[in-house]
């Protein structure tokens, strides 16, 4: 009979849209101790799932993408039957969680720390990401879920530092000092740069270190305990293949936020040129992601703070893209999705 689960270490790596989570959690995959086995659950707000497809999943390496919502509070109850059944199935060293862009720490710490995993798991340090631009953005200073996610952390890295002024990473690195409590460490993580001797050596999360949960994630959970169905729903969803000629569109607003995306099926093929144009002529507040198959090969397409990345990418299921933006300010889905159509090669 297997041994007992016990004090397996979570890091919680949290940051507010387009701080470069998935970016960071590559780079502390590449230290990874070769003795070690991993497992990474990646929450996304939206349901098409993209962030999943930057990593390749091996022998030491499990993979568990959640869209669909925020695990602190639509998702919670999915999270703990996932993770009992990834703990048991797989018995990582451990585990690493990268919530929704939009999730509150507080509401996923609980999750973690109750009946069923309390006595599996031991919560490190939470580190938070931040863009230190993103402070220039008074809406940004004032988000209930932004600033929380940075109290709430044991150690704040600082991304994007690259594209930063060297006065706004000073103040960026002030602000953060004036913060209760004091953070044990803060570093710059350029192109997602951390230190895994960080995450190894670092302590527990301190039970009355947290900020209280947001009441709009309370509510939200609350009103998740009846929407099991609709989370079925959504499973069946994502198990459908799309077809050529029609993609499936997804969309799903909550917390203020909205996200539209869609999904290809693997065999039709983008011009990336003009998909480019197109996806550049969004407005600039809009988190642009996606995975794409086009005349160039395979493409992980990432727009954050209006920097765009494209890479190589080991995917090949089906092609996807999603945009997420404050709610009402999406464009209209019918017409874009258009405007994408027309962006593919006939073959």
């Amino acid at each position: 009979m297997p041994a007992p689960l016990s004090a397996i270490p979570v890091h919680l790596i949290t940051g507010f849209l387009g701080s470069g989570k998935s970016s960071l959690i590559r780079r502390l995959i590449e230290q990874k101790p070769a003795e070690e086995r991993w497992a990474v659950v990646i929450n996304e707000f939206g349901r098409v799932g993209i962030d999943q497809a930057m990593f390749e999943e091996r022998d030491d390496l499990v993979v568990k993408g959640l869209p669909g919502g925020c695990l602190c509070c639509q998702l919670a109850f999915v999270l703990q039957a996932s993770l009992v059944n990834l703990l048991h199935r797989y018995r990582p060293d451990r585990l690493i969680i990268e919530p929704s862009g939009l999730g509150h720490p507080a509401g996923l710490i609980e999750v973690l720390r109750g009946e069923g995993l309390a006595e599996a798991l031991a919560v490190r340090d939470v580190i938070t990401l931040l863009d230190p631009r993103r402070l220039d953005d008074p809406r940004a200073r004032a988000h209930e879920t932004f600033r929380d996610q940075l109290v709430m952390a044991d150690g704040v890295a600082l991304t994007m530092t690259d594209l930063a002024t060297s006065a706004q990473v000073q103040a960026a690195k002030d602000w953060l000092g004036e913060l209760w409590p004091q953070k044990h460490w803060i570093r710059e993580a350029p192109h997602g740069d951390l230190s895994f001797a960080l995450l190894h050596e670092g302590g527990l999360h301190a039970v009355g270190a947290q900020a209280p949960a947001s009441p709009i994630h309370r509510a939200a959970r609350e009103g998740a305990l009846h929407l099991e169905q609709d989370a079925a729903q959504d499973a069946m969803t994502a198990a459908q293949e799309p077809v050529p000629g029609r993609p499936i569109r997804e969309e799903r607003a909550s917390l203020g936020h909205a996200t539209l995306g869609w999904r290809w099926h693997a065999e039709e093929v983008f011009d990336l040129d003009r998909l480019s144009a197109l996806l550049g002529e969004l407005p600039a507040a809009l988190r642009v992601k996606g995975v794409l198959h086009t005349a160039d090969g395979w493409k992980l397409y990432n727009r954050a703070a209006g920097a765009v990345t494209l890479s190589g990418t080991a995917w090949r299921r089906d092609s996807r893209l999603e945009l997420i933006g404050e709610a009402g300010r999406l464009p209209d889905a019918e017409v874009l999705e258009a405007r994408l159509a027309g962006c593919l090669i006939d073959r």
